[in-house]
């Protein structure tokens, strides 16, 4: 060993000893010179010798050329000054291209030579020296060879990516193959992803050092390339591990099997599920969002490396994996909704000091809890399809659960199963409303892009329709609930058609809250003021027509005016509603009723009504005028109203 050696130690002394100044560049012996040299200091010091001489070349050159405008004035007396000149061009041409040459050469031979840096270079990057491989990659700038440099460095980068991504993935792939139940796919996918942008973020000056801002893409999009392979890998195997595929199309296939004959999935366990693939979502999408907005904000960039690497990250193998991923999650998420609202209509129970039963808070906080979570993932395709799912449950499933409240058979002997079902609907009118609005709030401020909230805002006007839709369905009940009431009520009002008008309004009034006031404290105070407006309408209608087949003195006119007024003052004090309008044409009744004579209709009708609205027709008032057993026919028909 000692011999062979022994004369790479001369060589070196040799060339330590070389005076570099003496190096005449652009000759034969310089070549064959820089094709022997080992030492990168050797190659360093001529590197900077060389660079030296060219700048000198190029300084005699741009003298040269700053003479030309002279030259060429006098180029017809000084023919013989100009040849001279262009030997001078020419040979300071074949310098720099000697020089050229040389600068190859020199890359070539610290470089390509097996005996060159390069393979200390490689060697480095084989055992993962780092200070070595910073030193040697900071000699690519002075040569020129930048690109060179990166794509090394970042090829190196990969490597120890890769690596310690394997080994992670392998962790994983053994834990499955020994039958472990929780394996921590997140915990592996944050490390790939920690590592990428710990890369990136720690190299930026490098990156720039070497090719700018373009070196930074570069970078990203390459190291991109594991996230694609590694990643994907993982997810991979974690939809292997939860048997996404084969769970999926069992929920898909329920409604199609027996009940009897097929074991459904088990919610609880579902949901685990849902929750892993949500955090799996998030984090994908946050370390998305963070390397594409690296991306952006870039600003010194080629035009066409842009929309490259963002399409990289947007449409890579990771992103079509997380799609597949997204595809399950909608099916298991939509699955659990399903399960835990028909659970919650199940076991709807009476809530001790609640106007409502179990159901509706209970479907209502599931799918608020659902849509918050599916909102916070940021994933436009996600949030639409759960939202469509929360929609159709409530408009199928929930609804066909109120409705079956309001058509039992002996609803009517059972006020107080109505009321609950009453006021079972006016909330659930009220949630649908503050359901909407919330995710309104939650997505403008998760989604921005326009596209994006029209899309959510057509979802939306959807939800807010079956606010109506209940509505409707609360009046048809309510219409129920009066219906059990008025018929006690009725008797009240019939006595008055059995004698000369005397309205007792004490005994209708009594009558009234005798069979409606108990309902008040169990039925929500909207429910009950229409409940009341409802019988009010009853009342008021019954006693029109009750009014319409009397005879009136004007004494007895006067008495349904005051009768009048003390129905609206008690009712108004019972609900807190407007309660006035609903006597409007008992109390213009009474008000014809009331006149002296039959002419005096025309002070109020007409042009000269002023501020009242006329709540009878014309026929009406000449019928109400005919109750009067002072006014003549003759003089009620000669009116031009």
């Amino acid at each position: 060993m000692a011999v062979t050696r022994q004369p790479e130690v001369e060589q070196d002394d040799a060339v330590e000893s070389v005076d570099y100044s003496t190096v005449k560049f652009g000759t034969l012996e310089t070549l064959e010179y820089v094709r022997s040299l080992t030492d990168v200091g050797a190659m360093t010091r001529l590197l900077h010798e060389c660079i030296a001489h060219q700048r000198s070349l190029d300084s005699d050159l741009d003298t040269l050329l700053s003479q030309r405008t002279e030259l060429d004035r006098n180029l017809v007396d000084l023919q013989k000054s100009a040849e001279i000149r262009r030997m001078q061009i020419r040979s300071a041409e074949r310098s720099i291209r000697s020089t050229r040459i040389l600068v190859l050469m020199i890359r070539e031979s610290s470089f390509s030579s097996p005996r060159s840096s390069s393979k200390k270079l490689l060697t480095a990057i084989d055992r993962r020296d780092h200070p070595s491989i910073l030193r040697f990659v900071q000699l690519y700038s002075p040569l020129g060879m930048e690109e060179e440099g990166l794509q090394l460095y970042v090829g190196y980068l990969k490597k120890v990516i890769a690596m310690r991504g394997r080994v992670e993935y392998e962790n994983v792939v053994e834990l499955m193959e020994h039958g472990v139940t929780q394996v921590n796919f997140l915990g592996c996918l944050t490390h790939l992803f920690k590592d990428i942008v710990m890369s990136i973020e720690e190299n930026d000056e490098i990156f720039r050092g070497l090719c700018g801002e373009d070196g930074v893409v570069y970078a990203i999009c390459e190291l991109q390339e594991e996230c694609d392979s590694r990643g994907s890998l993982i997810l991979k195997k974690f939809m292997e591990f939860r048997k996404l595929a084969r769970l999926a199309s069992d929920i898909n296939n329920l409604n199609l099997l027996a009940g009897g004959a097929y074991e459904r999935p088990d919610p609880r366990e579902v949901e685990i599920y849902v929750e892993e693939i949500l955090s799996l979502m998030q984090l994908g999408e946050d370390y998305t969002e963070f390397m594409v907005s690296k991306i952006n904000s870039l600003t010194s960039v080629e035009s066409e490396l842009l929309p490259r690497a963002t399409k990289a990250f947007r449409n890579g193998d990771f992103s079509k994996v997380i799609q597949d991923v997204t595809g399950f999650y909608v099916i298991l998420e939509g699955f659990f909704m399903v399960e835990n609202v028909g659970k919650a209509i199940r076991i709807d129970e009476h809530v001790p000091d609640s106007l409502t039963t179990s159901m509706v808070d209970d479907v209502f906080y599931v799918l608020q809890s659902c849509l918050r979570i599916v909102i916070s993932t940021s994933n436009i395709s996600s949030v639409i399809a759960v939202l469509s799912n929360a929609g159709s449950l409530l408009g199928n499933d929930y609804h066909e659960a109120l409705q079956q409240t309001i058509i039992e058979p002996n609803l009517g002997a059972r006020l107080f199963l109505g009321a609950t079902a009453l006021n079972n609907m006016d909330v659930s009118c009220e949630y649908v409303l503050k359901l909407k609005h919330e995710i309104e709030e939650q997505c403008t401020a998760a989604f921005p892009a326009p596209l994006d909230r029209e899309r959510i805002k057509s979802c939306l006007s959807e939800l807010g329709e079956l606010s109506s839709t209940f509505r409707q369905l609360l009046n048809s009940g309510m219409e129920q609930l009066v219906a059990t009431v008025t018929p006690r009520v009725r008797p009240v009002l019939e006595t008055v058609a059995t004698i000369i008008y005397k309205l007792t309004e004490t005994e209708l009034l009594h009558s009234v809250e005798t069979n409606s006031a108990w309902l008040q404290p169990l039925m929500t105070s909207n429910n009950y003021d229409s409940f009341l407006l409802l019988v009010i309408d009853f009342i008021v209608k019954r006693l029109e027509m009750i009014m319409m087949q009397k005879r009136f003195s004007q004494l007895g006119g006067l008495q349904l005016d005051r009768d009048t007024r003390a129905l609206v003052s008690h009712f108004s004090g019972m609900t807190q509603r407007i309660v006035r309008d609903k006597f409007a044409r008992l109390t213009q009744m009474a008000t014809i009723l009331n006149l002296e004579k039959v002419s005096e209709i025309l002070d109020f009708w007409g042009e000269n009504a002023g501020p009242m609205t006329w709540r009878l027709t014309t026929g009406e008032v000449r019928l109400v005028l005919g109750l009067r057993v002072e006014f003549k026919p003759e003089s009620v028909a000669a009116l031009k109203l």
